[in-house]
């Protein structure tokens, strides 16, 4: 049995049992509610560890350490701003989310709320961000498939057009039978693999690098920058890093947890859970990159393909310093932050096709069986299309997700904020505000104005946007007002609006 047999194994029992997952999802899958958002009965932890799992993509265990290797510490600066942005949102976002979606007719997407929750007849809102969402998704799933296509090309030695199918495969059968129910439940498995991996390979390169000591007098001696937060940083660039975590208020995905939710109550406890699991697999990415340089400039005969492409030096560690059934586990985290992100950007994509364009203005009237299986075909139609767009090999992963992540996070961003924060804000406000930041993050990312990252200008200018629009208008009507005030009764509340413990649904 050759060393990559071991990997194949677990990775084949990795994919099947996912896939076995959505086959039981199936059968637990009775409407359009079922397939987009579980039914909205997701408890705090199934809620916290796909929250988690569905954020971190192959960005965590391939960008990150893939920046930190070949820049050091310096990189952190993301981590942080991520950490800092992931909590507000919890706090800030979450609860209100969930009860207001719930209140605005139990709105199933992003657009489907913002449709209901101003009133807009014209359905410009929902028309508008569901192209938002298909535009940016696209870039984002493609950031997926090339990560799981490195994984691949990496481990087995196949070329990267083959690794790019046998990659995507796997993650559009588990959505494609299950939706939300089975990205749910295989979410909160792979973020356990993902932890695992994360805690174990760096504990176990230190003790390979000599330990703690030895590693830092070797990562000191190639350059004292890789020890230095500010290393050829600027002010600018450290906020442009930590701006990412502004990101976090517009991610459909991650919203789409928040949504699903059981009760707006479970947010406390999801929260420490999720916040919990983040730091940690933030630190352990972190410690693979800098903990990486030192094992590859102590042994640099191995270090070839890590010099070729940083992006790969977890893959190069875990098959190097692990048996090749561990290193089966450890790389299998890879395709769980993979499919786990995906899987959840397909399903998004898919709602917005189904929910918010083919229901509304082509089949009104379409059954619930229709609609589920009008979003199946989407799941593998956005799916095609993200692989044509990574065919292309010299895709970096870190660079598709921070055009894509910026992108949703000025169009989408401000408008969920201020709308579960605000009752003054419109429609008008909100169609400006989303336009502006697109808009502003698709030119600014052309020229580079200032070395800032785009989702800062689209950030604050959408946010303008939103208020002076809003102000400059017409007062939402007594109707909209009323939904905001009862959303907030419920939000203090501890039990729900009507005092029954039962949902409340405004028509």
């Amino acid at each position: 049995m050759t060393a990559s047999t071991p990997m194949v194994i677990t990775f084949l029992v990795y994919i099947l049992g996912m896939v076995l997952i959505g086959f039981v999802a199936y059968r637990a899958t009775r409407n359009f509610d079922d397939y987009i958002l579980g039914g909205r009965r997701m408890g705090s932890w199934v809620t916290a560890l796909s929250a988690g799992a569905s954020d971190m993509s192959g960005w965590l265990l391939m960008g990150l350490p893939g920046a930190v290797f070949l820049s050091g510490v310096s990189e952190s600066w993301i981590a942080i701003g991520l950490v800092i942005g992931a909590y507000f949102n919890w706090r800030w976002v979450a609860g209100r989310l969930r009860v207001h979606t719930e209140i605005n007719r139990n709105a199933l997407t992003l657009p489907d709320y913002f449709s209901y929750r101003f009133e807009d007849k014209s359905r410009v809102l929902r028309i508008l961000s569901a192209l938002v969402i298909l535009l940016f998704f696209t870039i984002y799933c493609a950031s997926g498939i090339v990560a799981g296509a490195r994984l691949f090309e990496s481990t087995f030695g196949l070329d990267y057009s083959t690794a790019l199918w046998v990659g995507a495969a796997a993650t559009i059968a588990y959505t494609f039978f299950g939706g939300f129910l089975a990205v749910s439940w295989t979410d909160t498995i792979q973020a356990s693999l993902m932890l695992f991996a994360l805690i174990l390979t760096p504990v176990c390169v230190v003790i390979y690098s000599g330990g703690m000591e030895s590693a830092l007098t070797v990562v000191e001696a190639k350059g004292p920058g890789y020890l230095d937060m500010f290393k050829n940083l600027d002010l600018i660039a450290i906020i442009s890093l930590m701006a990412w975590g502004l990101g976090y208020f517009g991610q459909p995905h991650i919203l789409a947890r928040f949504m699903a939710a059981d009760s707006h109550r479970s947010m406390t406890n999801a929260r420490r859970i999720s916040m919990t699991w983040m730091i940690l697999c933030l630190g352990g990415a972190i410690a693979i990159g800098f903990f990486g340089l030192s094992y590859f400039s102590s042994f640099p005969e191995q270090a070839g393909n890590v010099t070729a492409n940083p992006e790969r030096v977890f893959i190069e560690l875990a098959k190097l310093l692990f048996n090749p059934w561990v290193a089966g586990v450890l790389l299998s985290a890879i395709l769980a932050a993979v499919m786990s992100t995906l899987s959840c950007q397909l399903l998004v994509c898919s709602s917005a096709i189904t929910e918010d364009l083919y229901k509304p203005f082509l089949r009104p009237n379409a059954s619930q069986t229709e609609l589920v299986w009008v979003g199946r075909l989407m799941v593998l139609l956005i799916s095609l299309i993200a692989i044509a767009v990574a065919m292309n090999p010299q895709n970096r992963v870190l660079g598709l997700v921070s055009y894509a992540w910026a992108g949703f996070g000025a169009a989408f961003g401000p408008v969920v904020l201020l709308s579960v924060l605000w009752p003054r804000m419109t429609r008008n406000g909100a169609l400006a505000g989303m336009l502006v930041g697109a808009l502003t993050v698709i030119i600014w990312k052309q020229f580079g104005w200032l070395g800032l990252y785009e989702i800062i200008p689209g950030f604050l200018l959408g946010g303008a946007a939103i208020v002076v629009v809003s102000l400059l208008g017409q007062a939402p009507s007594t109707a909209v007002l009323e939904r905001f005030a009862r959303a907030e009764r419920q939000l203090s509340s501890q039990e729900d609006d009507d005092g029954s413990g039962e949902p409340v649904v405004v028509n």
